[in-house]
């Protein structure tokens, strides 16, 4: 009886040399007459520790990593076959405490089984979420997606219920259901992690909200930068299409939904729900006014549901478990669990699932372990490019979006960059001002202009050129931007760059808090 041996196909893993191990565990295992069955997973998410082999024995799965090359032949020597004893030996990959401590919900399959094995999905709960959805009305399942209290993982936090019941309840004989998998913020992977490691919960979140709201087209609108994704993504539609998951009669019940993946050409505006689906019609990614919402008048004029990767993912455990079993995790208004993203100068970097009310220095420091450089952690930007720095006096912020935006700061899409004392500020807020002018779809002039000038302005300032003249000046843009701006590229640029000079004011030559005002 061959013995199962998990190595990660995460691009992340492969980065770090997994198909190298993969193929060195194969060769290996041959030259030694030994039969063993590779599988290629998902990555656990426990970064610093790949490439994270684990071996399937009679006490469960056990793990070694991070495994090079030239560990396979000691592993062999070792027995890891049957959990020997090694000094990359990890135990039970359950009782790790970065993993047992987790509550792993959207993350529960990625890293255990084959992502692109339908067999293996129906064997850990795959398809009952849809396979519940196809018994109730449309307004029940709604219902149960409004009780969860899930809300939009992308960034603005819009509860998904309202926005599904909108498109429900808007007439229309042709409706769409739009997944935005354009992520191209600093720091977050969570979306790339399930479209790779577990691509069937994306296809039935999608398939379940076809049905709910009456759409029978999908699509996936993928950042060109994710090519694993992509092939996951299409061999997986591929089978759930061979089995009566996707199509003109969903599992005999003559429902229809169809699915698709589109690839977005590498502009960060496309992250915008109307700039994406400008892309999507075939045009080029500009924001569009609002209203007409996308809900009621979306891709190619019709019913739109527009959500991220994260939040379809949500959506089958909902429906398989119900809206109360999800909304029990979590604290206030922020319901459920939230894929925490960590990188930058952190000692373990990878991806963490909790329910929200976990504070960012337990985060910080229980999980990450601190800085990687064993410096003190001076600044964390949470949410992306346009996610405001946080300083240390406000590590103690749970992760919650109310305690978020009440410190002027917000929690997006999870993503954590972490920064030692090191950092040099004005040039980080330097940056983000610059990203904005670069990635600016150029439709509105306080974004294109204001950015621009932005720039110069700091410039100015980070050489030390009246000081106390281009400090108000730089204020008074950001007021500009974030008030002024058609969406949030403009709107929130303002955060990193206020955040920093508000909270760190001598990197930018301010000496005079009067000047800082």
């Amino acid at each position: 009886m061959s013995i199962n041996v998990y190595v990660p196909a995460d691009s992340s893993a492969i980065s770090l040399g997994a198909d190298r191990i993969a193929a060195a565990i194969t060769l290996e295992a041959q030259s030694r007459g030994i039969e063993i069955n590779l599988i290629r997973n998902g990555s656990r998410g426990l970064y610093w520790l790949e490439p994270l082999v684990e071996v399937v024995t009679d006490a469960g799965r056990i793990a070694y990593g991070p495994v090079q090359v030239s560990d396979v032949s000691a592993l062999f020597e070792a027995d890891f076959l049957h959990g020997g004893d090694h000094q990359l030996a990890l135990g039970s990959i359950e009782e790790l405490d970065f993993f047992k401590k987790q509550q792993r919900l959207t993350f529960a399959r990625i890293g255990t089984t084959d992502p692109i094995s339908l067999d293996d999905y129906l064997a850990n709960d795959g398809y009952r979420g849809l396979g519940n959805a196809l018994k109730q009305s449309q307004a029940d399942i709604v219902k149960a997606v409004t009780d969860s209290g899930l809300r939009g993982r992308g960034g603005a936090a819009f509860p998904t219920g309202i926005k599904w019941n909108t498109v429900l309840n808007t007439p229309s004989e042709q409706k769409y259901i739009i997944c935005n998998a354009d992520e191209g913020d600093s720091g977050t992977f969570s979306d790339r992690m399930v479209m790779e490691g577990d691509p069937f919960v994306l296809i039935e979140g999608m398939t379940i909200a076809g049905i709910a709201v009456g759409a029978n087209q999908g699509y996936i609108y993928l950042r060109v930068e994710y090519p694993h994704a992509h092939i996951a993504l299409n061999a997986a539609i591929e089978k759930a299409y061979a089995a009566g998951y996707l199509g003109d009669d969903i599992q005999g019940t003559g429902k229809a939904f169809h699915l698709e993946v589109r690839l977005g050409a590498g502009a960060y505006v496309c992250g915008e729900e109307t700039s994406l689906m400008e892309s999507l019609e075939g045009k080029r990614g500009l924001v569009r006014f609002k209203p007409p919402l996308p809900a009621i008048s979306g891709l190619f004029g019709q019913p739109t549901v527009v959500n991220n990767v994260i939040s379809l993912a949500s959506v089958p455990i909902i429906l398989d478990k119900g809206g109360d079993y999800y909304r029990d995790f979590g604290m206030g208004r922020s319901r459920g669990t939230l894929p925490l993203q960590l990188a930058g100068n952190i000692k373990h970097p990878g991806l963490f699932e909790f329910a929200f009310g976990l504070t960012l220095r337990e985060l910080l420091y229980d999980f990450g372990g601190g800085s990687a450089t064993g410096r003190p952690i001076k600044a964390v930007q949470v949410g992306g490019p346009l996610g405001a720095y946080l300083p240390e006096s406000q590590f103690d912020t749970p992760l919650d979006y109310e305690a978020f935006a009440a410190n002027w700061t917000v929690l997006g899409h999870g993503g954590v960059v972490v920064f030692d004392d090191t950092a040099d500020m004005a040039a980080l807020a330097r940056y983000n001002m610059e990203f904005c002018a670069i990635e600016s779809c150029g439709k509105c002039t306080p974004c294109r202009i204001g950015s621009t000038r932005g720039i110069e302005v700091m410039d100015e300032i980070i050489n030390g050129l009246e000081i106390s003249k281009n400090i108000p000046l730089l204020r008074d843009l950001c007021n500009t931007l974030l008030n002024g701006s058609l969406c949030a590229l403009g709107g929130m640029t303002p955060y990193p760059v206020l955040s920093a000079l508000n909270h760190f004011p001598e990197d930018f030559g301010v000496t005079d808090t009067t000047d800082a005002a």
